[in-house]
């Protein structure tokens, strides 16, 4: 942390020199600071700032005169005033170690940190990350389960697949993006969250709420961005190895380093899962995996105001769930679902700054993934083949920053099934064509106004003969307002239109594995459209000299029209449903601080209603009441923590209600030095009390060959799991 930066002006003698005017202003931010205190020190004489961050302080004769300034959330200064002090003393304070941290927000294009961006964001830093690792090292699921307002949605017993969903809203309508692009979408979505590794990772941020004039299509329940590391000139290598009593190992590995000209990250990984039987039902609630993930990028620095970078991911997995002894090779007769993909993504980016506070950026991603379901009976195969380009210029002017772009996204997908008698394998081919603009506004000190405007262009070639129309035109608006009332309080008032394209990966489809699913009826008019609001309130405080405190609520409102949906009955067909679908609700979040213990809590609450066609009530698999609360204490040494998540009754398809339940968890790091090297030991106790839903209900009836399993999964199906291992930075 910075020193304390303090400024001396002499203005004219205006008022008597017992009479000293203070300006007290942010280090940083220049900004003022209300409410700041200013004692002479050895008396009882003080004042306090007003809103403009001004105070005057009546001075006995004499001198020299010694003052503390404090503030909430800023370092105290101390200053010394000479026999004949100035008539204006204007004074910076750095912000205090808990002070929000400035994390600088990439998905909203701005450039801004997030205590200044007008658009409410949620950024997991890499120290929460690090801390998550320790739980599940081989994917990012953990990550997401346990932020407020975001439900994790397994939609397989035997493959465990899952999606997610942000304030109830189905997975196809949150983008998961990595550093802005589009990776893991379609086809994918089943499988992303399971597949992408987090430990290369440098924060993750999360926007709730419309943000298709952020990005486009399917980005109405919001965003989640996976930023990566890049490299410094100090190496990086570090290695983590971990086991779990479920029968898993993870093996990863990462390396960073940069010079002058040029930079290289490299990350590898290898996910081995046995498959695992809490329940001794002979039925696999984990299933066997086996997944290699290569993550190398290369950076250019012709100069000190370019930046060039291109990577690739490649990821090759088999998963299978089922029938023990049929994984195992010890029968042939039961009952297998198996899970076979591999991707092949790339990525390019270039960042060109100039003279004049403007930023130039070009980026595209190239992206083929290919995946087989396999069952005893059926066999579903699928290749879809995505690019997206992007070109935007940033400007900076003295009170607001512009950004202009463009962007081609392209999805195209093949049904290569063996049975598959279509005329063509080609379902369809899609074309996105976008321009957006969008601008920032610091209108005073108090406050800012983020106004986005997006034109979207969706081409839908169904290769179908009644499945084409002609193109469909999106104008997308979107504001973000930020009002700061004081450095303890602030708030956010956000809203825009958004839409999703015709899409086949819908959760109903991917829980059905595409079987019995007539691809050949999707549409191009299938477009789904969308409202949302948010508004948020945030208070901040110090409670004594070594505890923060800080809360924040937020209430959420989005509508959804022309849904599309499967018919419930016979070969399942896409088609829009006559109605909407709602939810509205609101998150608190608590934070408390105190020297080297840090204590969490947060509630959601979300309601839903769905009405079309003959359907009406709630979504079905939704907590309405959902509750969380951690701590942690960290020293230099130790790092402990302790987690317990309530997640309320849902919903199930058929109208009949789940029973609430709760999971906790405690995790212990041994943390030590050897020389410029750091290394730690880490236990992981998740869901200790071992609760899953086969102690509520049978997962699995039936016979080995022909099994049926339970629709709906409300609660956690592998149970208690232990791991640990040992993390290594040399």
């Amino acid at each position: 942390m910075k020193n304390v930066i303090v400024f001396l002006l002499l203005s004219t003698a205006a008022f008597s020199q017992d009479t000293l005017h203070i300006s007290v202003r942010h280090a940083s931010t220049n900004q003022s600071i209300p409410g700041a205190t200013i004692l002479l020190i050895g008396s009882t004489n003080g004042a306090a700032t007003d809103t403009s961050g001004y105070a005057r302080l009546l001075l006995p004769s004499g001198g020299p005169h010694r003052l503390r300034i404090s503030a909430v959330g800023f370092k105290n200064a101390n200053h010394t005033l000479p026999n004949t002090p100035q008539d204006t003393l204007r004074i910076a304070l750095e912000p205090s170690e808990e002070e929000l941290e400035e994390i600088t927000v990439s998905s909203t294009r701005s450039g801004r940190n997030v205590a200044d961006e007008p658009t409410r964001v949620e950024v997991i830093d890499a120290e929460e990350l690090d801390e998550k690792a320790n739980m599940n090292p081989a994917n990012i699921a953990v990550i997401l389960r346990e932020s407020p307002g975001i439900q994790v949605q397994q939609t397989s017993v035997m493959s465990a697949n899952a999606t997610f969903r942000i304030q109830g809203l189905d997975g196809r309508y949150t983008q998961l993006l990595q550093d802005g692009l589009p990776l893991y979408s379609g086809f994918s979505s089943g499988l992303s969250l399971m597949q992408v590794p987090p430990l290369n990772l440098k924060q993750v941020e999360v926007v709730k709420g419309c943000q298709s004039t952020l990005y486009g299509s399917g980005a109405i329940a919001g965003l989640v961005n996976l930023v990566t590391k890049d490299p410094t000139r100090e190496r990086e290598l570090s290695f983590l190895i971990n086991g779990t009593s479920a029968l898993g190992l993870d093996l990863n590995g990462y390396y960073a380093h940069r010079n002058d000209k040029v930079g290289v990250t490299f990350y590898a990984t290898r996910n081995l899962q046995r498959a695992y039987d809490p329940n001794n039902d002979q039925f696999s609630d984990l299933p066997q995996t086996a997944r290699t993930t290569l993550q190398p990028k290369f950076f250019w620095y012709p100069n000190a105001t370019m930046t060039v970078s291109a990577g690739v991911i490649w990821s090759d997995e088999q998963r299978t769930g089922g029938y023990l002894p049929s994984i195992k090779s010890e029968s042939s007769s039961g009952y297998t679902e198996a899970n076979d993909s591999r991707r092949f993504a790339t990525q390019f980016r270039l960042e060109k700054r100039f003279s004049n506070d403007a930023v130039l950026t070009i980026k595209n991603s190239f992206s083929r993934f290919k995946r087989a379901i396999i069952l005893p009976a059926y066999r579903f195969d699928g290749l879809q083949g995505s690019s997206f380009a992007e070109v935007s210029y940033f400007k900076h002017l003295p009170t607001s920053d512009w950004v202009v772009g463009v962007n081609l996204w392209t999805d195209n997908f093949r049904n290569n099934s063996p049975l598959n008698v279509a005329p063509s394998a080609m379902i369809y081919r899609q074309t996105i064509g976008g321009i957006f603009v969008q601008n920032t506004l610091t209108l005073s000190d108090k406050f800012s106004l983020e106004t986005g405007l997006r034109s979207d262009v969706v081409n839908t070639d169904v290769i179908n003969p009644t499945g084409n129309g002609p193109a469909k035109f999106f104008l997308l608006p979107r504001f973000s307002l930020l009002y700061r009332a004081s450095e303890q309080w602030s708030s956010r008032l956000g809203g825009g239109l958004g839409y999703k394209a015709p899409t086949l990966f819908t959760e109903d489809a991917e829980r059905m594995l595409f079987q019995n699913v007539d691809l050949q009826s999707i549409r191009s008019d299938q477009t789904e459209s969308s409202m949302g609001l948010n508004w948020d309130i945030n208070y901040r405080t110090e409670l004594g000299d070594a505890t923060t405190l800080s809360i924040n609520q937020l209430f959420f409102y989005t509508r959804l029209n022309r849904l599309t949906v499967l018919s419930p009955t016979g070969l399942a067909q896409f088609r829009t449903a006559n109605g909407y679908l709602r939810t509205q609700g609101f998150e608190t979040n608590v934070r408390l601080v105190h020297h080297d213990f840090h204590a969490f809590a947060g509630y959601s609450f979300i309601d839903t209603k769905r009405q079309f066609d003959n359907l009406t009530g709630m979504i079905p698999l939704t907590a309405k009441h959902r509750l969380y609360f951690t701590t942690l204490y960290e020293t230099d040494k130790l790092k402990t923590g302790f987690e317990a998540f309530y997640s309320g009754p849902q919903q199930r398809t058929n109208g009949t209600t789940t029973r609430s339940y709760w999971t906790l968890g405690y995790m212990l790091e041994k943390k030590w030095s050897f020389g410029r090297s750091k290394g730690s030991v880490f236990i992981n106790f998740e869901n200790f009390l071992d609760v899953r839903q086969s102690r509520f209900e049978t997962l699995v009836n039936g016979t080995p060959t022909q099994p049926t399993f339970v629709t709906d999964i409300y609660a956690p199906t592998d149970g208690r799991i232990i791991n640990g291992g040992i993390k290594l930075k040399l």
